[in-house]
């Protein structure tokens, strides 16, 4: 392409500083270095995890930043030693990489990798190097991957190639939230057919878990959610039953025991809150029940009773639904085109990078999965 080799002027939404809004700004991306591949993102969702950055987190070393982690787009060009990717392929930015050399990437037991960005950054949310700046200002690039910009230069091992036939602006959201809701159900939990599931919290990742808990074959899916307003969603997606803490004057574990003879099978925390945490461990049954840690937070200590545990309970955690990036997200980029995993559903608005604000709006006061479409300069 004509811009292979040279900075590219574009359009971003940067975060100056945290708990302030973004700024559309003028930015120059750098030409990708050797491993490195500059991608034209085309459309990217929006995920509590920035809102997290931005006004929960809010670390003074992780800004100014351009957020983002939910993308996906086209290759633009390549730098030095790449030969997996070439200029037009389609692509899905990873927060998660896979360098399929390192101890973690070779064992199975595990989606983790010692080569990516969060090895020694998981707080500031970001790696020290980047190929952005702005008014002759370094911006970081959040997660590694920085997708509300309509150019992002990111390492050959957190990208994964997808079927050119996949349209970006609904396969985007399988960068974060949606693998992450159902390969916890699936790939961490390993739910059985005809268990019982309690999924707390019904934002996109809880809604992705619960249509992941009726992909694995599950009886009976508790959607558990202080807004009855989603049910109907969580209805589309499998769950079969609804529980709003708020109608119960006793704990919604107690009433998750009563309703199952002792307890769910299966519980996944999608929430990202130490309180639900707990909730969702002690409402698995006794002897086998397994409670899954999904949601994102790092600012509180989580605990509970040692009974809990020692009755036979396990606590787990799972990073973006245990997925190998490079090799599962192609997987679920298939298995939506092929109709076995429901995207266009998830999504509510569409709406342009200029309208970015509104849509963080939109996310902290519904919890909803917003869609934002980035368009081109041109």
């Amino acid at each position: 392409m004509a811009t292979a080799g040279k900075v590219i002027k574009c359009r971003a939404a940067v975060a100056w500083e945290p708990n302030k809004p973004l700024v559309i700004e003028e930015i120059e991306v750098a030409p990708p270095q050797a491993n490195e591949v500059r991608i034209k993102i085309v459309a990217t969702g929006v995920c509590h995890t920035d809102l997290y950055h931005l006004f929960e987190g809010m670390h003074k070393d992780g800004f100014p930043a351009v957020l983002g982690h939910e993308g996906a787009g086209i290759v633009e060009s390549v730098g030095p030693g790449v030969t997996e990717f070439q200029p037009g392929d389609k692509v899905i930015p990873l927060f998660v990489s896979q360098c399929r050399e390192c101890r973690f990437c070779k064992n199975p037991k595990t989606n983790q990798c010692e080569k990516g960005w969060a090895s020694g950054r998981h707080d500031m949310m970001a790696p020290a190097d980047s190929r952005f700046t702005c008014k002759g200002k370094k911006v970081l690039q959040f997660m590694g991957t920085s997708t509300f910009s309509q150019y992002t230069v990111m390492n050959q091992i957190a990208i994964a190639k997808i079927d050119p036939a996949a349209p970006l602006d609904k396969v985007c959201l399988l960068g974060c939230g949606i693998c992450t809701g159902y390969g916890a159900a699936v790939n961490t939990a390993k739910v059985e057919p005809g268990s019982t599931c309690a999924v707390f919290g019904l934002g996109a990742v809880g809604l992705a878990a619960v249509m992941g808990c009726k992909s694995a074959g599950a009886k009976r899916i508790f959607a558990v959610d202080i807004n009855p307003d989603k049910f109907g969603k969580a209805k589309v997606f499998g769950a079969t039953d609804f529980v709003n803490p708020k109608d119960h004057d006793k704990p919604i574990s107690q009433v998750l025991a009563e309703m199952t003879n002792g307890g769910v099978d299966y519980s996944l925390e999608c929430v990202g809150n130490v309180t639900v945490m707990r909730s969702a461990l002690e409402s698995c049954v006794k002897g086998w029940g397994v409670s899954v840690l999904v949601g994102w937070t790092d600012l509180y200590d989580v605990a509970t009773r040692p009974i809990q545990l020692i009755a036979g309970r396990t606590w787990k955690g799972s990073l973006f639904g245990g997925f190998k990036s490079k090799d599962g997200v192609p997987q679920m980029v298939k298995a939506y085109l092929d109709k076995k995993v429901k995207l266009d559903e998830f999504i509510t608005h569409n709406m342009t990078l200029g309208q970015v604000n509104d849509a963080i709006e939109l996310m902290k006061v519904s919890c909803i999965c917003v869609l934002c479409v980035l368009f081109s300069l041109a």
